[in-house]
């Protein structure tokens, strides 16, 4: 009897009032209260993988799509070598990565969305609060939560891409193919222009000037190379000072054909690996943000698969006047100029530009500084997480 005379005191007494964060008192005033504990990210992982539709769809984007194509490609080369080639190429490297880079930021634009938003959305918010845990703690606890997902099953598809480059793939070339011409590979820029001084057919149809022929016989070869200015036709020293006077041009891209022609060296895989965990992390911190801002799963995935297959093209594609700053503000831009070299081939770019880890995008604009870049990713990356939290923080229970 007094037992239930204590209880009901207990439950008569007046709870003390809660904090602007939804927190009791004295909770949530340290950093340490603002950090989410292991228990609650491992709720938060569980909660995620509870959801079969959404697990089944990130395994399918992320390692079914590059297995199922090298699986086939595999398949019909055992059955058929002469008609079908090795499973691996370099065109096919960089295809498939540049494909997975695109479904991976979509997919986890989706996983963050559904983070952000699924507590406000299945009416669990109010029970989550009423918990005593500190608000920003809850929205940090999905990152984690989201990644440890993203992150291991991006690199799984990847690392499948990469052996099947290496082990299953095309013998390395030996010569590089320029305007249809075949220039042996890894020569300096010295070694180039003498290559090229040697062979003025291959010279002129690189510099764009008419094919050379000495004395007129259809069958002789004009060298470009050492002689007295004198005995050279004056087609041979046009094409002599077209040479030197562009060689650097030429070098580049002769470099660029190196690499996007060539099986990628392991650094380069790297390279490549850590540019795409990237895009799904920046596509996951973007879909958690807009999903938490929102409390709206489904407008919030269609506007950033609208952002990635709509707007970044074609802002990366065309110049608006007076507005090229505000261009590059998009992240799809500056991880577009960071993307490795390796990948440019398949995106249809311009020329070599100059940028972190050699990036080499389908950027038709100039290019930004490398400071800016990164601060727009990162900026990205921050601010997405800094609205998310503070509106999970505000919002009423």
């Amino acid at each position: 009897m007094s037992e239930l005379a204590v209880t009901g005191a207990e439950a008569a007494a007046p709870r003390p009032p809660l904090g602007a964060d939804g927190s009791p008192p004295g909770a949530g005033r340290g950093l340490s209260a603002l950090l989410p504990t292991p228990d609650l990210v491992s709720t938060k992982l569980l909660e995620l993988r509870k959801r079969t539709g959404l697990m089944i769809t990130v395994v399918l984007l992320t390692v079914g799509f590059p297995v199922l194509v090298l699986g086939i490609r595999l398949l019909l080369h055992a059955v058929d070598p002469s008609s079908f080639g090795p499973a691996g190429s370099p065109g096919l490297f960089s295809g498939l990565t540049n494909a997975m880079a695109e479904f991976g930021f979509i997919i986890a634009a989706t996983v963050g969305a559904t983070a952000g938003a699924t507590d406000l959305s299945e009416g669990v918010f109010r029970q989550l609060v009423v918990t005593g845990r500190n608000r920003v703690a809850l929205y940090l606890a999905r990152i984690p939560a989201g990644l440890s997902i993203l992150v291991p099953l991006a690199g799984a598809g990847f690392a499948v891409v990469c052996l099947v480059t290496s082990f299953a793939g095309l013998p390395e070339p030996t010569a590089a193919r320029m305007n249809g011409v075949s220039v042996p590979m890894r020569l300096s820029e010295g070694q180039l222009e003498s290559w090229l001084l040697t062979h003025p057919n291959q010279a002129t149809q690189l510099a764009g000037l008419p094919l050379l022929a000495s004395g007129g016989g259809s069958g002789a070869v004009a060298k470009l190379g050492p002689s007295s200015p004198a005995e050279q036709p004056a087609a041979v020293r046009k094409a002599r000072a077209e040479v030197r006077k562009h060689i650097g041009t030429i070098y580049s891209t002769y470099t660029l054909a190196e690499v996007t022609q060539s099986n990628p060296a392991v650094n380069e895989m790297a390279k490549i690996g850590a540019w795409l965990e990237l895009e799904v992390a920046i596509g996951f911190l973007a879909g958690l943000g807009l999903g938490s801002l929102t409390g709206q799963r489904t407008v919030s995935t269609i506007s950033l698969i609208a952002l990635q297959l709509i707007v970044t093209p074609i802002l990366a594609a065309n110049v608006i006047p007076y507005f090229i700053n505000g261009q590059r503000l998009v992240v799809g831009l500056a991880m577009d100029q960071l993307r490795p070299i390796a990948l440019g081939s398949a995106n249809g770019g311009g020329g070599p530009r100059a940028a972190l880890f050699g990036g080499r995008g389908a950027l038709s604009i100039p290019p930004m500084p490398t400071w800016a870049m990164v601060a727009v990713i990162v900026g990205w990356m921050v601010v997405w997480s800094a609205v998310g939290a503070f509106r999970m923080a505000r919002r009423d229970a």
